[in-house]
């Protein structure tokens, strides 16, 4: 039983709105209750049930609310559905593009540099830059498809985001270390969760493979040379290499030599592995919560566990490198949250409950335990 607390009387304006809100919602939700200043100052909950699928009611809810400045969520308390609305609105910010567009020159010219780099056999190659384009080009579609994914499908659910941010990063092996948006608001539902965290590495992934296969069909099979650096394998880029080349490589001496589109859509598949591990902020812990709710709590220790001991391989195989050791520290520091969305009862539709198994499974086909390693002279 909850401890009565007295409360002071209401403003008349405000109980007005209150009743106003009762009103406006009585088609959608039958009200059994309702607390003032709950469960804090300024908040009204409502507990009852709702009259419709929440899901499909929720936007017309929350614009009903909104008129009286008030954002609602909805959550299960004991028997009930607690609907709790917040004083604020989430509005639109104004568009600022000029930093996007600056980061985003940046970015083309640091993935330039980066592919004339990969390709240069002279020191006066190495600063003609447009020899890079390859490289810069696929790299970009891939990250701005990834990107652009998510700001659409924010668009489309009415979630408050701005434009992609890239990030250049010259003296790197990819040019950039990717880009990212903001969500300035928070997800109305499950399924508006779900379709934000999927879109982008679906997209991505969408430009990256044919990228990665042309790249692939472009590039020459020749021998493991002693001193360099090799990418990793994953279960889908094993894959395609045997589908290219009609074997699996690394094998007997033998590794493709990557061209600058190959080697992009590599970072592609290897940067789509890394947003889809599920937890937290990270797109895989978007899709995870949007099915499984609080449930995907579970996967953070499994995950950190996994990477720790690829730390641990790692190092007995004399190949550490840190990287894994840093993702560890950034999830322990970051990756604990879940971005819960306005209303948390209803599950996914079965479509993108199948989408949604899917894209985690992608998770699996396009991670890459150990990414980089040197073959010894």
């Amino acid at each position: 039983m909850e401890e009565f607390q007295p409360q002071t009387p209401p403003e008349p304006e405000k109980y007005e709105h209150v009743d106003a809100m009762r009103r406006a919602i009585a088609d959608l939700f039958i009200i059994f209750d309702t607390t003032l200043d709950y469960p804090d100052k300024g908040y009204v909950r409502f507990r009852g049930r709702f009259l419709q699928d929440p899901a499909d009611c929720y936007d017309e809810l929350r614009r009903r609310f909104e008129q009286y400045g008030y954002t609602p969520t909805v959550n299960k308390e004991r028997d009930m559905i607690s609907l709790i609305a917040l004083p604020v609105v989430f509005d639109h910010p104004k568009s600022r593009w000029s930093i996007n567009l600056i980061l985003f020159i940046a970015t083309i010219l640091s993935t330039l540099f980066v592919g004339a780099s990969y390709a240069a056999e002279t020191t006066e190659q190495l600063w003609q830059i447009w020899r890079g384009w390859p490289f810069a080009t696929s790299i970009l579609l891939i990250l701005g498809a990834h990107e652009l994914g998510h700001y659409f499908a924010a668009r489309h659910h009415n979630v408050p985001v701005t434009l992609p941010y890239f990030i250049p990063m010259p003296l790197s092996l990819f040019g950039t270390l990717g880009a990212f948006i903001r969500l300035q608001g928070p997800v109305s539902t499950r399924r508006a969760l779900f379709d934000v965290g999927a879109a982008g590495p679906l997209a991505g992934l969408f430009f990256a493979l044919p990228i990665l296969f042309f790249g692939l069909a472009t590039s020459d099979v020749g021998p493991v040379m002693p001193g360099g650096i090799y990418e990793g394998n994953s279960i889908l880029y094993a894959l395609a290499k045997l589908a290219v080349f009609g074997r699996l490589l690394p094998g007997n001496g033998l590794d493709v030599h990557l061209n600058q589109v190959a080697w992009a859509g590599w970072v592609g598949l290897f940067v789509t592995g890394l947003n889809l591990i599920p937890v937290g902020q990270l797109d895989g812990g978007h899709v995870a919560y949007s099915l499984l709710g609080e449930r995907a709590k579970g996967l953070f220790w499994p995950s950190i566990v996994g990477l720790a001991l690829i730390v641990v391989y790692s190092y007995l195989q004399g190949a550490f490198t840190g990287t894994w050791l840093l993702w560890i520290f950034l999830l322990l520091s970051f990756g604990r949250v879940h971005a819960r969305p306005l209303e948390d009862i209803s599950e996914l539709d079965p479509r993108r409950r199948v989408l949604a198994v899917i894209t985690l499974a992608l998770f699996l086909l396009t991670f890459v335990p150990f990414p980089l390693s040197g073959i010894a002279g």
